[in-house]
């Protein structure tokens, strides 16, 4: 009974051992393996009347006329009279995945450009897409999705969703690939997404314990060196990415006012200091009652004022002292054992930060 019993408690020490670490692959990044932005601009055709006014939008009218003129038909004499309302200009982005290879689809965001009020049921045409270097790496087609919901009537109108911004699932072909070859390059570097010096020194110990020798070392909080000399790296980059390190982090405290919220990091810490919170509030209610007199009586009716009023001088309220070293934990439950809330929170936090208890970094946003 008495091993079953250790057993468990192991079992339940592991647990939370492991439940504080995280994979490499989730924390790091592989230099050179990342996503290219491309971006185009093409015509999405088909639409119910809510396209672009040709009038106002001109880059619109534009397209269109070369667009047809590329399929053989001439429109330079009647352009005054080209008035459709079932065409919209529109800006057509996408991201190109790492190793992306020549005939693999990606998906694609259209946005209208002009005065179109509504994308829903149109077809894009098309449409090449750029990267950084103006070179074209895919080519967008297809039948735009906008998952909204628009309905006007005389009086009112209905619009759930954005109308005027679609997506195509699988709507480019890569026509082009980066000539970035990974298992060419014995020396890489990986990147933390979150830099911390700690956590760096701690990969590069986990590397170099799960594959042997001294072959990564941190050289600054965010990047980790690996030198694969002599070895497959694509066979390296594998093993060490599922490695699981405890990523630290500093203490840190963000405040956004906008919206009252408030963020703590773990290692927040706060000196002995004393907390007391309490506002003087004053509450007047006029509820006003209707004097009715009896039948026969003579009288007149009349309103006769009542008025409630309530004073709350925080007498409820109490002196808190919280202890040199208290945890995240600690730190809420004891303004939250004061009544404290979002708002009054952050001046008080504010405070602690002045007087110099708040052993962390405060962000004010």
């Amino acid at each position: 009974m008495r091993s079953i019993l250790l057993g468990l408690c192991l079992l339940m020490f592991d647990l939370g051992t492991a439940g504080a670490q995280v994979r490499i692959k989730d924390i790091a990044d592989v230099e050179g393996v990342r996503q290219n932005q491309l971006v185009g601009y093409g015509l999405v055709v088909g639409l119910n009347g809510t396209g672009d006014r040709l009038d106002a939008a001109v880059f619109t009218r534009q397209s269109l006329i070369g667009m047809l003129e590329r399929l053989g038909v001439n429109t330079r004499d009647q352009e005054a009279k080209l008035q459709t309302k079932n065409v919209a200009a529109v800006i057509v982005t996408a991201d190109l995945p790492a190793f992306a290879r020549t005939g693999s689809r990606i998906d694609v965001a259209v946005s209208a450009l002009g005065d179109s009020t509504n994308l829903t049921g149109g077809m894009l045409l098309v449409t090449p897409l750029l990267g950084a270097d103006g070179e074209v790496f895919a080519v967008s087609q297809g039948a735009v999705a906008t998952g909204a919901i628009a309905a006007r009537g005389a009086a009112a109108s209905v619009t759930r969703g954005v109308p005027t911004s679609a997506r195509i699932s699988n709507g480019a072909t890569v026509e082009r690939e980066l000539g970035y070859k990974l298992g060419a390059k014995p020396i890489l570097r990986l990147g933390l997404r979150n830099p911390d010096l700690t956590t760096a020194r701690r990969i590069a110990s986990a590397v170099n314990t799960a594959l042997g020798g001294s072959l990564a070392r941190a050289t600054d909080p965010r990047t980790v060196v690996l030198d694969f000399t002599g070895r497959d790296v694509i066979d390296s980059l594998a093993r060490i990415e599922d490695l699981r390190v405890e990523p630290d982090s500093p203490a840190v405290v963000i405040i956004d006012e906008a919206s009252g919220t408030i963020v703590m990091g773990a290692n927040v810490r706060i000196s002995t200091v004393a907390i007391a919170q309490g506002n003087l509030t004053i509450r007047v209610t006029e509820t006003p009652e209707v004097s009715q007199p009896g039948a026969l009586s003579g009288g007149t009716t009349a309103v006769v004022p009542r008025t409630h009023i309530q004073i709350d001088d925080g007498q409820d309220k109490r002196l808190g002292i919280l202890n040199t070293g208290v945890t995240l934990r600690d730190l809420v439950g004891s303004l939250n054992a004061l009544g404290v809330g979002p708002r009054d929170m952050i001046s008080i936090l504010q405070s602690i930060k002045a007087a110099g208890a708040l052993q962390a970094e405060l962000e004010v946003r």
